[in-house]
Order: structure tokens, then sequence, then C-alpha cells
């Protein structure tokens, strides 16, 4: 009866495990719903934001900006990772962690130091223990986030860029394709890398005309560039958390499903055991009986 008791509880345990993962997914659902409006309805934006400064910035001199100029010695870098603040989202953490890691090791095998800023709670808990040089982290900035955050994290790295302290800056976010890919993505946010020319025969002839002129556009949008890329990095990030955790509190919800009715299954035959044990018992004992 011990046995019979202790598969009982597992199953009331387990069922009310698959109550918090169903009601978890349901709001990663809600959540995921407002986060992709947002996301859907940036990323065009910041799509063609970095397109015309690409095409513009290969129609000028480099020398007018330092963010156009592209350093030949690169002795340190800058990093600047994201995360989730919290965990229970599958794999989300982990893949950027192991690519930030990645990059890491890489730079140092070229002979390049790498600084970090890491914006997220679970890259902070991670990193905060291994030997890497972290410059800043802001652990619950991915909780609640607004366009003025995205600002500051730029206006820190900008600053770094402009005094010297780093040749690059690199940012590590993960791109939302679909529910159930997310991928993630390192882009060199310093110096502005100038669009490619494309061969004469492959060319559109798309040409932005530009008053009063080029420079002049290219020195006020450039730490504006800056702030839309942070941000828009953010609004992938927190729509590719969401779909993750929806992903995986689905999973867990199956899976809690298939283990019930393994455990019921388990159950039904220690009850049939015991039913014929004492069934045994009684007849043994009825024939004992006779004998006597």
């Amino acid at each position: 009866m011990a046995a019979l008791k202790d598969i009982k509880n597992k199953i009331a345990a387990v069922k009310q495990t698959q109550k918090i993962t169903r009601a978890m997914n349901m709001v990663a659902a809600a959540k995921l719903r407002g986060a992709q409006t947002r996301m859907e309805n940036f990323r065009p934006y910041a799509a063609k934001f970095a397109e015309v400064m690409g095409s513009l910035a290969s129609r000028i001199e480099s020398d007018i900006h330092p963010f156009l100029v592209q350093s030949e010695n690169v002795g340190k870098v800058e990093l600047v990772s994201f995360s989730s603040d919290r965990g229970l989202c599958g794999s989300f953490n982990m893949n950027v962690i192991l690519a930030s890691e990645r990059f890491v090791r890489q730079r140092k095998e070229q002979g390049v130091e790498v600084s970090m800023t890491l914006v997220g709670r679970k890259l902070q808990g991670y990193f905060r223990r291994r030997p890497v040089n972290i410059r800043k982290a802001y652990p619950t900035t991915m909780t609640t986030f607004d366009f003025q955050d995205a600002a500051h994290i730029a206006r820190e790295a900008m600053d770094m860029y402009l005094e010297g302290q780093v040749q690059e800056v690199w940012v590590l976010y993960t791109r939302f394709e679909s529910m159930g890919r997310q991928v993630p993505t390192l882009v060199r946010l310093l110096p502005i890398a100038p669009a490619e020319k494309e061969e004469p025969e492959a060319a559109s002839g798309e040409e932005y005309l530009c008053e009063p002129s080029v420079e002049s556009i290219m020195l006020d949008l450039l730490p504006k560039s800056v702030n839309i890329q942070i941000y828009n990095a953010m609004l992938e990030t927190s729509t590719s958390e969401h779909a993750a955790r929806m992903s995986a509190m689905d999973n867990a919800t199956k899976n809690c499903k298939e283990m019930i009715q393994d455990l019921t299954l388990a159950y039904n035959k220690a009850r049939q055991s015991a039913v014929t044990a004492e069934l045994l018992d009684i007849v043994g004992g009825a024939e004992a009986l006779k004998k006597s």
C-alpha cells in the first residue's frame, strides 16, 4: 500500500506542475503578442535606417566622423550582449552565452582584448564567475525597457569608441525568425561599414538625394543610428525570449501529460498486484480452513 500511496502522490505533484507550466505558457503567449507587434513595427525602420547609413557612408570620405573610420590595428573591442532576466526558456540564454564565449575566445586567439557589456541577469550570473572583463552589467533592464535604456547603453558604447578605449563595438542579440527558430546574431555596431559597391550591371540605380548635403546629414544621423540598432537588438531579444519560453512551457506541459499517463499505468499495475495478492491470501486461508 505504501507504493500505491507514493505513486498517487507523484501523480498529484505532476498534475500541479502541469497546471503551472500551462499557465506560464499562456502568460508567455500573451507577452509574445505585444513584444512581436513592437518588434515587427520597428524592424523595417531599423533595417532601412542601416541600409541608408551604409549607402551614404559609401559616398563620402570616412574622415568626416570617427564612426566611419575603419581601424587597421584593432587591439581592444567591446561586446554588448543581450539575454533575458528570467529563465525557464529552454536553451535561449545558453545559446547567447555560448556565442559570447566563442566571440571572446576567437578574439583572444587573434591577440585582441575584449571587454563586455552584459544586458540581462542570466548573462551576468554566468560570466561573473568566469575570467572575463565585464565592463558593466544591466541585470534588470530586459524586464521592462524602453528607448531611453537603449540610448543610455548606446551612449556609453559611443563614448568608449570616441575616447579610443576600443577600436570596435559589436552587438550580440537573438534574432526572432519564427516560433521555433531564434538565432543568435553578431553585428558590428562601430565603426559603421559602408555598403559594398555593386557591379554596374547589377546596380539598381537607386540613389538617395540629400539636402543640404550628405556630410551634414551623416553627422546628425550617426549617433541616432547606434541608438536605433541597440533598441532593435533589445526588441528582437525580448520577442525571442517570450517565443522560447512559450515553446519550452508547451513542451513541459506535454512531458507532464506523458508522465501522468506512465504513472497512472504503474499505479493500476501496482493496485492490480495488490488485489491479486489479497485474493490469493483469502483463497489460501479458505483452503486451510477446509483442510482443518
